[in-house]
């Protein structure tokens, strides 16, 4: 069975955080400090002068995980036979309480390693194009680069704790390159200023275009942090835009990538063309029945049908602010919290609908809560667009009626 959209939006955000994109490690994540690299002759003894390194950007795909698309460094050495990619992207299924750790969001994700034919292969077949840029980097910075990444790929370095913005899959290749110049005596990446700087949020809404049951969800728990203005680093928390921060590097005055080629293509890949917003239609939608059925039973008619109606709605919201809730209070994610979100769906809400479907929501306390509950939503409800963070537009004409049923209910409620 499909869950409602609704529901089905709010779980989806929880596999939005865990997918391979990257909040600051409760340890650190490996033996290697940024900066330093091993001496060369631990991992890197016969690597060549002629050593490539290139970043790959996986475009985005069909299923949840992959809508943000993914990264990974190629390192190839003909001489030394080596074409080897290194990808932060991994989690183990077998990590003890692995459900409550991905809902909590103390995940741990991994660096992997794989032959490059392999990865190649396995893209294909997900008809997910790649694009490889291949970075302008000297021997050395290349040595330092291949020595960090074998050492973070021990089993005792290898994991971390995964974070969507801070520390993914693509920022922690973006600051291996920039230690292993630091590391070869070389300057550091030098990133221009955003062209256009946007938050976290505008960055995020292209990716979920096509999927608006998804980015529904996802905006309602994703809280405050996300209306944050990015910088061009913190940008490169996405792939894509990591790849276009790439081509906007310099190192020492000069463009840190040297060349850019699509590996392959699929007719109709990158970012999903918009698809209809069916939860903004579903929003009007229980406005339109919801006022309807007000107007037509009358301001004061409590039948069966207005009590079950009520109970739905408000249980409806009380779940989605007890999600929002707990996202905020009892994760890790850093990215959840504060939420606006629960100024108007309070998880008491859940209350309320039990306490309307046993028929107990005529007391004069109720009447007092359905009050405040109108009273507080209607001030949510006029300052929905010039509240500091972004609240999912198919939510208002839901938190609308919401204010009309709460206000009916404290109007009618004698006992």
């Amino acid at each position: 069975m499909r869950p409602p959209a609704r529901l089905a939006g709010l779980v989806a955000l929880v596999l939005v955080l865990a997918a391979p994109l990257g909040a600051q490690p409760a340890a650190p994540p490996a033996a290697v400090p940024y900066g330093v690299a091993p001496a060369p002759s631990a991992f890197a003894p016969g690597l060549s002068d002629s050593v490539q390194v290139s970043m790959l950007t996986m475009l985005p795909g069909r299923q949840v995980y992959s809508l943000f698309g993914h990264s990974a460094l190629r390192i190839r050495d003909d001489a030394a036979g080596i074409d080897q990619t290194y990808n932060f992207g991994t989690f183990d299924f077998e990590q003890s309480f692995f459900v409550l750790r991905f809902l909590g969001g103390r995940l741990d994700y991994v660096l992997d390693t794989a032959p490059f034919w392999a990865v190649l292969q396995q893209y294909q077949l997900e008809e997910r194009p790649i694009i490889e840029q291949r970075l302008r980097l000297s021997p050395e910075a290349a040595r330092a680069l291949y020595a960090r990444l074998e050492e973070n790929a021990l089993p005792q370095n290898r994991a971390y704790r995964y974070d969507f913005f801070w520390d993914n899959c693509s920022t922690r290749l973006l600051d291996n390159v920039d230690s292993a110049l630091v590391a070869a005596g070389t300057p550091g990446l030098a990133l221009p200023p955003a062209e256009r700087p946007q938050t976290f949020r505008a960055l995020l809404r292209p990716y979920w275009a096509g999927a608006p049951t998804v980015g529904t969800g996802a905006n309602f728990g994703l809280g405050l942090p996300t209306d944050q203005v990015a910088s061009a680093r913190e940008e490169a928390f996405l792939p894509l835009e990591l790849a276009a921060q790439l081509d906007r590097a310099t190192v020492g005055g000069r463009p840190l990538v040297a060349s850019r080629d699509t590996l392959f293509w699929v007719p109709g890949a990158g970012l999903p063309r918009p698809a209809p917003p069916v939860p903004t239609w579903a929003g009007w939608g229980v406005l339109a029945l919801g006022l309807g059925a007000t107007a037509v039973g009358g301001w004061r008619a409590h039948g069966r049908a207005g009590r079950w109606g009520d109970t739905v709605l408000f249980g409806a919201v009380g779940f989605a602010g007890l999600v929002g809730f707990l996202l905020w209070t009892a994760t890790d994610h850093q990215v959840t919290g504060p939420n606006l979100n629960v100024l108007w769906a309070w998880p008491t809400h859940l209350l309320a609908a039990v306490a309307l479907a046993v028929g107990g929501a005529g007391r004069r306390a109720w009447r007092v809560y359905f009050g405040a509950a109108a009273a507080v939503t209607v001030l949510v409800v006029l300052a929905w667009t010039g509240l500091p963070q972004t609240l999912p537009a198919p939510f208002f004409p839901v938190a609308l009626l919401l204010a009309v049923r709460a206000g009916v209910r404290a109007a009618t409620t004698t006992a």
